[in-house]
């Protein structure tokens, strides 16, 4: 006996998801690009490093259209009623299933945001510095 997975309950007054909200997935997205624009900008001129640049571009590009593709697959074939549609706001203030406990929606985004602002504004600052120096 198989027992389906909603996306979303509620919980003592709190929303508890399974999955991020879309404006998380927008925010990866642009951070994505800054990196990639960041890199081309401080670094693009030879021949050398543009075909680098080039190549290090479509990793970044597969590693956002892949799992774009796939969350389109899996909206376009769940079986599960589609929840109602949910502020950011309401959203941070809920909690994210992590599939070993809950935490809070915020925490979590900044967990999964940090890392890829690390990178992308560090890459920024490289890029600044690179366009100085020369």
């Amino acid at each position: 006996m198989t027992v389906a997975r909603h996306s979303q309950q509620t919980t003592q007054n709190r929303q508890l998801s399974r999955r991020l909200h879309r404006w998380v997935y927008f925010a990866m997205v642009g951070l994505a690009a800054c990196y990639a624009l960041s890199a081309w900008i401080g670094f693009a001129g030879s021949g050398a490093a543009d075909y680098l640049l080039f190549v290090v571009t479509g990793f970044i590009v597969m590693s956002v259209v892949l799992p774009a593709i796939a969350g389109r697959v899996w909206r376009h074939h769940r079986i599960s009623a589609p929840g109602r549609p949910t502020t950011l706001a309401d959203w941070m203030a809920g909690e994210f299933d992590t599939g070993d406990h809950p935490v809070k929606a915020s925490t979590a985004t900044i967990e999964i945001l940090l890392p890829l602002a690390a990178v992308a504004f560090g890459m920024t600052a490289f890029a600044i510095l690179a366009l100085v120096e020369s």
